[in-house]
């Protein structure tokens, strides 16, 4: 297939899936910011927000210093200068979307569409400042629609593993991200003996986290016990049968690229399925002995070469 399109399939996925999850991060800290905490741990909430999407510095240039609720979710859900916003990535989608109608059934084409313009509808009706709550189950709903009708409709050919790579290279790269700095937000030392206060805290902190990529009934089923920090980062790096986890991610990723491997993209591949060995043969005492931070980074330097590469590979070399 011509590398254009696969290009813009890539990234119309990619962008979905990016809206999908700035929503679930926003509704999540939403959440989370109207329960009982100081000032100074609600301040934390809406700054490793920033942090994680590596766009503190893009809000402090245009807000200034003050992190506030109102202005961070302006920033992440309508800002059209920020290329991270909910507004940018659906617009882009769209974009992409637009550039290949032809490869797309009509049924997905009318999904992507529609999307576009019921979000600027709401937008101008201030749905969105009336209930962000429902704002942000409306996004999750409309990734979801758009990756069901895709996988529904869509002849699974080169064009349908474009899209699925990209879905998924942007999910590894965004539990990676949440994961760093959801665990460096905790100031206790969460291996050690915490207070009454501390474990309240933790266990919303820890519960935030697992609601977020909608692991909170999975890991109730899987572990059947308390929440503890060890065994969300096993469960969202490790278990293959969490469908946002790290090693999920990358076993599609692998699968997709391994359908869709010319005669270049061999020492991509290779890369891959060691990054996707790696996390199958991993355990997660040895990752956290080692440091989660030291793991998680070089997780991401390796998920951004490896996007990278498939750009060299197969894509169009432009600037997104």
């Amino acid at each position: 297939m011509l590398s254009r399109t696969a290009d813009h399939l890539f990234w119309m996925s990619r962008y979905t899936e990016r809206a999908e999850n700035t929503a679930r991060m926003l509704d999540v800290n939403y959440q989370t910011s109207m329960l009982p905490q100081s000032a100074e741990v609600a301040q934390v909430g809406w700054e490793g927000l920033l942090t994680i999407s590596e766009l503190l510095p893009t809000y402090t240039a245009k807000y200034g210093q003050a992190i506030t609720p109102r202005s961070v979710l302006d920033f992440m859900v309508r800002d059209e200068g920020n290329p991270s916003s909910i507004v940018s990535c659906l617009r882009a989608a769209r974009e992409n979307a637009r550039a290949v109608r032809g490869a797309l059934t009509t049924e997905f084409w009318e999904t992507q569409n529609q999307t576009w313009l019921e979000l600027t509808r709401m937008l101008k009706s201030k749905d969105f400042e009336r209930d962000p709550a429902q704002f942000f189950e409306w996004v999750k709903f409309r990734s979801h629609l758009s990756r069901g009708v895709a996988i529904g409709t869509m002849l699974q050919d080169e064009a349908f593993h474009f899209y699925r790579m990209g879905t998924f290279l942007e999910r590894a790269d965004n539990t990676a991200r949440l994961l760093d700095v959801k665990f460096h937000a905790v100031h206790s030392d969460f291996f050690g003996a915490a207070s009454e206060l501390d474990q309240e805290y933790d266990f919303y902190h820890w519960s935030a986290i697992l609601r977020s990529v909608s692991g909170f009934e999975v890991y109730r089923k899987v572990y059947r016990d308390v929440i503890t920090p060890e065994r969300v980062a096993e469960l969202l790096i490790l278990r293959a049968d969490m469908p946002r986890s790290l090693a999920a991610s990358l076993n599609e990723v692998v699968n997709n690229l391994s359908v869709v491997a010319n005669d270049h993209s061999g020492e991509t591949l290779r890369r891959a399925g060691k990054l996707k060995a790696d996390l199958q043969y991993a355990r997660i005492d040895e990752i956290l002995s080692t440091g989660l931070h030291a793991f998680l980074t070089q997780f991401l330097d390796r998920v951004n070469e490896l996007g990278g590469r498939i750009s060299q590979d197969f894509l169009v070399p432009t600037v997104h």
